[in-house]
């Protein structure tokens, strides 16, 4: 009685020229890798890990922002009585609470998560560099909210403005986090020390306090210059312009545009600064 081999019955017979390349011996081939995550499915876990770790520890330097916005807007009613001036001291203090928490919060984050070594965590992880450094910046940014709005309001009260087209917030947060945001990852990941990214952070919330509440026309024509370079201008100028009686709506679209291109340039070169520091 002979024994047929199944792979004749079927008409099947394995060869050589039929194992898969790198099995030799009938070992299996490799399995391939899963596809690399997407974007927008990436960008929420991202964003979603990244806003309930850092909403214990933040919340607290949240208060701390709106109080110190608060108690400057308190320091200069007694300076300014209303006006073009009082416009500029509620809208940059306003804007100083997005810059206290994208911009200096975020560039200290980065600038740690590199000197211990966080991002190779990041690295090994399938998602998209530009996930991690938005997710990042969307849930630092989306600390400001409050904070923002208890400024604004308090302001506008403090120094008798209307309130009327608050509603701009709306915009201007966002645009504004969003240019700070990306400005604070990029200094955090570029620094080549940790210490150089906490101190750069200061160094740029110090600057939107003092170009961004003093009025501008107070200012020196070179530290004006400077004014015109630093992103959160744009959102003091597109807040401050609501407060008139007819805001001049066109001016208000056109500064946050600005802020909007700045937002998306300083992101891309947050990007790329994680990748180049994700590497190293």
């Amino acid at each position: 009685m002979s024994i047929v081999p199944a792979e004749a019955v079927s008409g099947r017979i394995r060869t050589a020229k039929d194992t898969p390349a790198g099995a030799a011996g009938g070992a299996p081939a490799p399995a391939p890798l899963a596809p690399r995550a997407r974007l927008l499915p990436s960008l929420a876990a991202v964003y979603r890990a990244q806003l309930s770790r850092a909403r214990v520890a933040r919340i607290p330097l949240l208060f701390v922002a709106t109080f110190q916005s608060v108690g400057i807007m308190i320091l200069m009613r007694g300076v300014v009585d209303g006006g073009s001036e009082a416009r500029a001291v509620v809208a940059g203090s306003s804007v100083l609470v997005v810059a206290f928490v994208a911009l200096n919060l975020l560039a200290q984050y980065f600038g740690q998560l590199r000197a211990s070594g966080g991002l190779d965590h990041y690295a090994t992880l399938p998602v998209p560099p530009a996930a991690v450094v938005l997710g990042a910046a969307g849930a630092y940014a989306s600390f400001t909210v409050p904070g923002t709005a208890v400024t604004a309001v308090t302001g506008s009260v403090l120094f008798q403005l209307p309130l009327t087209h608050l509603w701009v917030l709306a915009a201007v947060i966002p645009l504004s986090g969003a240019a700070l945001a990306g400005l604070g990852a990029a200094l955090g990941l570029l620094a080549p020390r940790q210490e150089l990214a906490t101190l750069m952070g200061q160094l740029g919330m110090s600057a939107a306090l003092l170009l961004g509440v003093l009025p501008a026309d107070r200012l020196p024509g070179p530290i004006g210059y400077a004014r015109d370079l630093l992103p959160s201008t744009y959102g003091v100028e597109a807040l401050a312009r609501t407060f008139d009686t007819h805001p001049d709506w066109p001016a208000v679209a056109f500064d946050l545009g600005v802020c909007a291109a700045v937002g998306v340039v300083s992101l891309a070169v947050a990007t790329w600064a994680y990748r180049r520091a994700a590497v190293r």
